[in-house]
């Protein structure tokens, strides 16, 4: 695909040249500008602003996620295919497949409505056209026969035209619409593709919300802003790994101040603040939660917007109750942003833990290997093995290392794997009804039963999504994918 044949919208060239006013807003719903705000004890707010005042994306060096997404053996680059389209491996599949299966019941739970539609849109639709035209992204577009399609960036396009289609009455409101993007396509600039930041092609939960008025939109949007509160802290985030962005019209602070202030407080900390005097996209109202990196970018996770042009765009009506059509107000939510940013973020998360003496970890429910078992000589390999079969059946993903290696040299690698719980089984522990295990997260050896051990690790994975082993059980079995 050629550079001459990209298509650039006319929302991302009026992006290009957008000049904005910046703030930060505090708890106490004072509006200061940048310049004035004391950023004492609020130092990832401080470099998330000032990345998002340069709203320079160029990567300049490899990020550390890169290299630890690649020793563990989760994601690489994918050197056949086009620069931002990666390789998972089992593992990396395992920890992609279990976030999505996550958030999808998290947007389920909240009422999503599950569908699924096309990844490609005919660009000479009259509708996708003018859409195309305010959302600031770059298309891949492809010919068929004489006809030119775009891939979606979005869930958009399929999800509004269902609902033009579909029959709607005030009661249906809200009206929550969800699907899970396998994939979405944008053409970002080489220069802004660094492992999982920023990719060309990503998994994106998109759930949108069909309002009957601003005051209903105002109260689902605040429903929604916990939700993404809560997806992103059974992810693995606290508040402290974030920051809040909101982006909105002059015209429309003025007039709900109030309501853009107790968002700040539910996120219990200032947010910076970027104001347009006019109106330039097709929302009034924009959020983000931002995770900020060890190399200070910062990236957009959980999202959602006011949409006050699409509802009529996309001749989207519903019955209200005095009889007339008329147009909804549309919200654009993903609770927890691309699936692969997402990964990007924690283990940034646990290279800065690292960096700070912690042992670098992924979140339990998502470790690939919960518990090793190392048997002390080739005899004890059985039972090792019967072991990890007695916690597989508790939906615990156990494995053994039956490597011709020493003890030493067994452990240290399962500390290179990061994983949580690790059982050295020689002639003592076999059958003995407690036995020391080695949990990562804080460095001790406690005697345990295995009854103890499995409360202990479906105590801390409760209510999250459970995937088996990706890889053969035995470590000796398995393939070895990146040199």
């Amino acid at each position: 695909m050629s550079e001459e044949k990209e298509v650039v919208s006319e929302a991302l060239k009026a992006e290009e040249k957008l000049r904005s006013k910046w703030y930060v807003l505090s708890l106490e719903g004072d509006l200061k500008p940048l310049e004035e705000f004391d950023f004492t004890g609020h130092e990832k707010l401080k470099k998330f602003a000032d990345y998002e005042v340069k709203k320079s994306r160029i990567v300049d060096q490899e990020p550390p996620h890169v290299s630890l997404m690649r020793s563990l053996e989760l994601v690489d680059y994918e050197p056949a295919s086009d620069p931002g389209n990666m390789r998972y491996y089992p593992k990396g599949r395992l920890i992609k497949a279990l976030l999505e299966e996550y958030v999808t019941g998290m947007v389920l739970d909240y009422g999503g409505m599950d569908v699924e539609t096309p990844i490609m849109y005919d660009m000479a639709h009259p509708t996708l056209a003018k859409y195309l035209n305010r959302f600031p992204a770059r298309q891949y577009t492809i010919e068929s026969d004489d006809d030119k399609y775009f891939l979606r960036f979005a869930a958009c396009f399929g999800q509004f035209l269902m609902s033009h289609d579909a029959t709607i009455s005030y009661r249906n409101l809200p009206m929550r619409i969800y699907e899970l993007t396998r994939y979405s396509f944008r053409r970002e600039q080489r220069g802004e593709l660094a492992g999982l930041r920023r990719l060309r092609a990503f998994t994106m939960p998109d759930v949108h919300a069909l309002c009957r008025d601003l005051a209903q939109a105002k109260r689902e949007f605040r429903r929604r802003f916990k939700l993404s509160r809560d997806v992103l802290r059974g992810i693995g985030f606290s508040s402290d790994d974030y920051e809040l962005g909101i982006r909105v019209t002059e015209d429309f602070y003025r007039r709900n101040r109030r309501f853009i202030r107790s968002l700040v407080r539910m996120h219990g900390k200032p947010a910076l603040v970027e104001m347009w005097r006019e109106r330039f996209f097709y929302f009034i109202l924009k959020w983000e939660f931002n995770f900020v990196d060890a190399l200070d970018k910062a990236s957009a996770l959980s999202t959602d917007q006011i949409d006050v042009e699409n509802g009529e765009r996309y001749g989207i009506t519903y019955m209200d109750e005095d009889g007339q059509l008329k147009n909804p107000l549309i919200l654009h939510c993903s609770p927890s942003g691309a699936i692969e940013r997402d990964i990007y973020a924690l283990l940034e998360k646990a290279y800065m833990e690292m960096k700070e003496g912690k042992p670098p970890m992924l979140p339990l429910w998502l470790a690939p290997t919960q518990v090793r078992l190392i048997p002390v000589s080739e005899g004890h390999v059985e039972a090792a093995e019967r072991v990890a079969r007695r916690l597989s059946r508790s939906r615990i993903r156990a494995d053994v290392d039956d490597r011709d290696e020493t003890v030493p040299k067994k452990i240290r690698d399962a500390e290179k794997e990061w994983i949580p719980y690790i059982i050295v089984l020689g002639e003592r522990e076999v059958g003995a009804e407690k036995i020391p295990v080695r949990a990562r997260a804080d460095g001790e050896i406690r005697k345990m039963s295995i009854r103890e051990l499995v409360a202990e690790i479906r105590r801390q994975v409760r209510g999250k999504p459970y995937r088996p082993l990706p890889l053969p059980m035995r470590v000796q079995r398995r393939p070895k994918f990146v040199g």
